[in-house]
């Protein structure tokens, strides 16, 4: 009876799993069970565990050997399929097909193994090539900015602590005057190989890490990584409109690489701010004005992004009406025109009044026909402007 583990249970999906399903679950495990991913003393149960969903991935994802797997179980493949011809006919270039997530063009399973430093099924890896144009690693760094500073833009210093290239050996991890020799594992390769049957693993090499040379003497400045921890400071345009999520990307100001500099991006986080509200490009704010001017129209100074200017009320105006002002708001980041700024009016009521003014509001609403014995009219104008 065979030892081996269902083909289905070793990738994790249903019996009746489309072939998208069994592309997406084969690489999720090859990522997670890369050699390369996992610490030194897991390399091996990593490789062993590779070696497994790749075959099953070899099976499932072909119609006539699933069809065969389905009714026979493994009796059926090993009957009809040596170990090595399992593997022929396996569509492994289109599993990694629109990874942009890691960076990943054309060429699929051999792009992200040969990027990787391996080399499979006999295939002829680029690792050391990859390896060394890789550019560096991107960084990230947050900025707070003032509304009013999202408004019209500005220029900030930010402090970025980043690996650069060592100012002492030039990158080499070499002490200065010493040279690096041929790694005698791997014998200036970059990669050494572990074959099973028809199967072939080329991993990089542990000891030069894929270098194809090892350094005797190392450089007392960076210890032999040729990189050295620093911290820089950078300057940072921040373009007007920007808003909270806003992402800018600035080439090169990442940590060095074997043959580039990574990028860094600048996430913005605009402050919340006392007097407006933002809702994309308009403005929310909101105003206090009195009975009087209320109900017999005023012109009352309002904030803005700018500084004041002069708003007209007009007369039996409600207690929450919004009044528009346009291109008062923040400015658009394509360029486009600004956005408005939304003036909402609360009507105050008095809570108290003197003898004069009590005295006067009755009379008015005499004149308007009220019966201020039923009910106060103070009340009745405090609920209406509510």
């Amino acid at each position: 009876m065979s030892t081996k583990r269902d083909y289905y249970e070793i990738l994790g999906v249903k019996k009746s799993a489309t072939l998208d399903e069994i592309k997406k679950a084969y690489r999720e495990l090859a990522l997670k069970h890369h050699p390369d991913r996992v610490p030194h003393e897991q390399k091996k149960e990593a490789e062993e565990k590779f070696k497994e969903i790749s075959e099953a991935y070899a099976v499932l994802s072909d119609t006539s050997k699933r069809a065969l797997y389905d009714q026979y179980g493994h009796s059926g493949i090993d009957q009809k399929y040596a170990y090595e011809d399992i593997f022929k006919g396996a569509d492994f270039s289109s599993v990694f097909e629109g990874m942009s997530d890691f960076g990943l063009g054309g060429g699929l399973f051999d792009e992200i193994f040969s990027d990787l430093g391996y080399n499979i099924f006999g295939s002829r890896g680029r690792g050391r090539q990859a390896q060394a144009s890789r550019k560096g690693r991107d960084l990230e760094i947050s900025v707070d900015v003032a509304l009013e500073e999202a408004a019209s833009g500005i220029e900030k210093t930010v402090t970025v602590p980043r690996y650069e290239t060592c100012g002492v050996c030039a990158g080499s991890g070499a002490k200065p005057g010493t040279k690096k020799i041929t790694c005698p594992q791997c014998k200036g390769s970059g990669r050494t190989v572990v074959s099973s049957g028809f199967f072939q693993l080329a991993q990089t090499c542990s000891r030069c890490r894929g270098q194809g040379a090892i350094i005797q003497t190392p450089c007392s400045a960076c210890g032999g990584e040729g990189r050295s921890k620093v911290t820089r400071k950078i300057k940072v345009k921040v373009p007007a409109g920007v808003d909270t999520g806003s992402t800018l990307r600035i080439r090169g100001e990442g940590e060095s690489g074997m043959s580039a500099r990574g990028d860094l991006y600048v996430v913005i986080e605009v402050r919340q701010h006392p007097v407006f509200q933002r809702h994309n490009n308009d403005l929310l704010t909101e105003i206090n004005i009195s009975m009087a001017k209320a109900i017999l129209g005023s012109e009352i100074e309002v904030p803005t992004i700018d500084g004041k200017v002069t708003m007209k009320v007009p007369a039996g105006t409600q207690s929450g009406k919004v009044f528009r002002l346009r291109e008062k708001g923040m400015p658009d980041l394509r360029g486009r025109s600004n956005g408005d700024e939304l003036v909402r009016v609360n009507v105050e009521i008095p809570s108290r009044l003197n003898s004069e003014q009590r005295r006067l509001i009755e009379e008015f609403a005499r004149a308007s026909g009220e019966d201020v014995n039923k009910e106060g009219f103070t009340d009745k104008i405090k609920r209406a402007f509510k």
